[in-house]
């Protein structure tokens, strides 16, 4: 989102076309479409697994100053004397969710090695601290220990907010804020037409998305039955602002649809000149036509509503896919990766669309109630899905080899989609491999699980 003291920001929303301002500025030509990585994790205690605060000497906050002192990351805070919530360098940011999960967000890269080079880069970074203060940080998609009221909460106002708003909403809204991690992509769009492609596409294939990287086998320290807890989660939290965004279905839809489902989702906040007003309930549309406490809306307050939506793919200034569990560091590339290969490849976006076009949303809603569970075991048409995920890597793979973006060590980006394709051919998500030979009843169980969730490995 562009700098609070950005002019365009305070430019008044007086008609549809201000509202899709937002998209249309956003189109690049295709030599400027580049990849936005982002990747959350827990961190827990290495002796008592229990999870790190956000203050205090052994905290998330301790962690944020290293990387001030050490390597030049520079403070975000959202009052002068606030309390720090983020870093900044460069175009890159770490950022927190609410539970104190340590997010990088990556500088928009050319290609897939250069995403991976910027991860590895980090956990370097992060490692002399996280030693020194005992901390491991996990790659897995749902805590696997922690209760609610074991975690912290990370002093944000808009988690202040959402705290007391969403569990109306949802029975798990607080475990989606405080206990679920992801991996995410951003990506460009060049127009009205290819952002719309790109958004039906990866909205029908995000359940497949989902079981590819299910990786959250436990709740609270013991398997709960099922592949994917973070994306059980999802299933309640507010249904108003997530899923499969319907109207995006319909054929020739256009910005102006996605922007009509926004209007229509209850908001969280209204932010002026640093004062924040608590706005639930009421839907954009709403603030739009009557305002609230005499404040009329902004193009500040439409960018700050379509980034607290929360659908399995977001259109903002660019299209975001965020259906895919925070994975173990071998797969930490491959979700950029796999829709790198798709998006910024013309023919494997084709290959995409003629593979999904006549699935409905009805259908794929009724998929995805079924992936948290059964993962690439689950049916599509009467087949295991896993089928369709080998499709789906297969058509990425393509794109990535035509796009020739080459390592140092000259090998094409599809390289990073290679230990996926090994665990999906063996229809295998990664919940399944973190599972494989663990005793449940285990006294050691939780360091077992550590180091097998372990992002910086064996110790």
């Amino acid at each position: 989102m562009p700098s609070s003291t950005d002019p365009s920001l305070e430019q008044p929303i007086r008609s549809y076309d201000d509202l899709l301002t937002v998209f249309r500025e956003a189109e690049k030509p295709e030599s400027e479409h580049r990849i936005g990585p982002e990747m959350e994790k827990p961190g827990v205690c290495g002796k008592t697994f229990a999870p790190i605060p956000y203050d205090g000497d052994r905290g998330v906050l301790a962690v944020l100053n290293y990387f001030i002192a050490e390597h030049g990351w520079q403070p975000d805070r959202e009052h002068e004397d606030g309390p720090i919530i983020a870093l900044k360098r460069g175009r890159a940011s770490i950022t927190l969710e609410p539970g104190g999960q340590l997010e990088l967000s990556g500088a928009a890269m050319d290609n897939v090695h250069q995403v991976c080079a910027e991860f590895r880069g980090h956990m370097r970074e992060l490692k002399p601290i996280s030693d020194k203060l005992d901390i491991r940080w996990l790659g897995v998609g749902f805590h696997p220990f922690a209760r609610r009221e074991d975690l912290p909460w990370v002093p944000k106002d808009r988690y202040a907010i959402m705290r007391e708003y969403l569990p109306k909403r949802g029975s798990h809204a607080l475990d989606m804020m405080q206990r679920t991690s992801t991996v995410q992509a951003n990506y460009d769009f060049s127009s009205e037409e290819d952002a719309m492609r790109k958004m039906r596409v990866s909205l029908a294939m995000g359940p497949i998305t989902t079981a590819l990287f299910a990786n959250s086998p436990w709740l609270e320290g013991a398997p709960h039955g099922g592949k994917s807890y973070r994306a059980r989660v999802w299933l309640d939290v507010d249904n108003d602002r997530a899923g499969l965004v319907e109207p995006l279905w319909q054929e020739g839809a256009t910005y102006r649809a996605y922007a009509e489902w926004a209007l229509d989702v209850p908001m969280f906040l209204v932010k002026r000149h640093g004062k924040i007003y608590a706005n639930t309930g009421q839907t954009f549309r709403s603030f739009w036509n009557d305002g609230f406490e005499g404040l009329k809306p902004t193009q500040g307050d439409w960018q700050m509503h379509l980034n607290t939506l929360f659908p399995e793919v977001r259109l903002k200034k660019t299209i975001e896919v965020r259906g895919a569990d925070a994975p173990s560091s071998r797969l930490a590339c491959a979700l950029p990766a796999l829709w790198t290969g798709i998006f910024y490849d013309a023919k494997a976006l084709a290959e995409a669309e003629a593979l999904c076009r006549d699935w409905t949303f009805a259908e794929v809603s009724a998929l995805r109630a079924t992936i948290w569970k059964e993962g690439l075991s689950a049916r599509f048409r009467g087949k295991p899905i896993s089928e369709l995920g080998l499709q789906i890597i297969a058509i990425a793979q393509g794109g990535l080899v035509r796009r020739a973006r080459m390592s140092q060590g000259g090998k094409d980006e599809s390289v990073h989609l290679v230990p996926l394709y090994e665990l999906a051919s063996q229809g295998c998500t990664p919940a399944d491999k973190l599972l494989e030979g663990l005793d449940p009843h285990a006294p050691d169980l939780r360091r077992q699980i550590v180091e097998r969730t372990d992002l910086m490995g064996p110790r």
